[in-house]
């Protein structure tokens, strides 16, 4: 049995001082006593369940849609620095035999990555974010890669898709959720989408229950047409936000937090440009220009992110006026159940895995344990 001690114990409804957090594998509990055999002092530190980051393409130089062993290990390695015990790597619209090959890499290493012998982030599955949108929603994807709806695509990676990003207005929508929300357990996720705000909340009662980034690559708000973003802002569907203060400006925080309360989840959208410093770089035949925080194609489209998952969470605390443990929750708990995950992941409750990040009072990460193992430490 091991112990953290002399931290701050973030808990999804409170802060807990004066206890040690117990646990081998999984959680144990949290005591006024600490007997074990590895006492960690956490110095003060914040500790806090193990991030989760259910949209990122990519990290390190690598991309999920390289489709290799050694690209999905090296992103789920770059993510502990982040804080990040749990990811779903990502894959946007490409061609069908990448994105099979890619779904395919990522079952063959889904239980392998939740051992604590692992040398990196749990690999959960994978998030699909395409190929079926809107070509008028295509953001950065490029659109001859763009499929018109069909079920049957996906049904034969219903173990290894957790969360399925689509246009719900496209032709045969309906029949599409449908079809999926009875023969699996896909989280199905409006994103890249020119629907109305009917068709979204049409979309929402035959099962949708995502929204992908929310205002970027949908049908925008307005007071007499809602779009997409208003049916996100209104439904009970969880909602990705990209809180790096350029995708959404940060004077919204607080609306968005208000309005989604704990259906509020942190995402990145990283890809494998994600650490470089700015200038221009190629791939696929794809220029990305990275300046600061932005990452655009040279016609001023947005190209993902350049955000870490830690660092969202420290915008959306101070710029969305929340306390530690409202900011965490939201890259955390929130997300597991987003995908269903709950019982195995998102807080430090007895039982659950043993994924727990110690992190200091500007959310830099100092430890990062997954399945009751130090995986990382900072400076080391």
């Amino acid at each position: 049995m091991k112990a953290i001690v002399n931290g701050i114990i973030l808990l999804p409804d409170r802060e807990v001082r004066d206890c040690a957090l117990l646990y081998d594998e999984k959680i144990i509990g949290i005591t006024r006593e600490a007997q074990a055999d590895e006492v960690i002092d956490a110095g003060g530190a914040y500790v806090s369940p193990g991030l989760i980051d259910t949209h990122i393409h990519g990290y390190t130089g690598h991309e999920a849609t390289d489709a290799t062993r050694e690209a999905l290990c090296s992103i789920a390695h770059g993510l502990l620095q982040d804080g990040v015990t749990a990811f779903l790597p990502t894959a946007g619209a490409n061609a069908w035999p990448v994105l099979q090959k890619t779904f395919e890499q990522t079952r063959a290493l889904m239980g392998e990555s939740s051992s604590a012998a692992f040398p990196g982030a749990e690999i959960l599955g994978c998030h699909s974010e395409g190929p079926f949108i809107n070509p008028s929603k295509k953001g950065a994807m490029n659109e001859k890669y763009i499929q018109p709806l069909d079920a049957g695509k996906i049904l034969p990676y219903a173990d290894v898709i957790r969360v399925l990003t689509f246009a719900p207005e496209l032709p045969g929508g309906a029949e599409f959720i449908r079809t999926l929300k009875e023969k699996t357990d896909i989280a199905l996720s409006m994103g890249h989408t020119n629907a109305t705000f009917e068709q979204a909340m049409e979309a929402v009662g035959l099962g949708v229950t995502r929204v992908t980034h929310l205002f970027n690559a949908m049908s925008p708000l307005h007071h007499r047409e809602p779009g997409v973003a208003g049916a996100a802002l209104t439904a009970d569907v969880y909602t990705e936000l990209i809180a790096d203060t350029f995708h959404v400006d940060k004077g919204l925080f607080p609306l968005i937090i208000r309005a989604k309360g704990d259906h509020l989840i942190l995402i990145t959208d990283t890809g494998r440009h994600i650490g470089l410093p700015d200038g221009e770089y190629e791939e696929d035949g794809t220029i990305v220009i990275l300046k600061g925080k932005e990452a655009r194609l040279p016609d001023g489209t947005i190209a993902g992110s350049v955000l870490h998952l830690n660092q969202g969470v420290k915008n959306l605390r101070d710029w969305g006026h929340l306390p530690m443990y409202a900011a965490v929750r939201c890259a955390s708990l929130n997300v597991a159940c987003s995908i269903g995950m709950e019982k195995r992941k998102g807080s430090l409750a007895a039982g659950k895995d043993a994924d727990i990040v110690l992190m200091d009072r500007d959310c830099q990460i100092l430890r990062t344990i997954s399945h009751g193992e130090t995986k990382y430490i900072r400076g080391n």
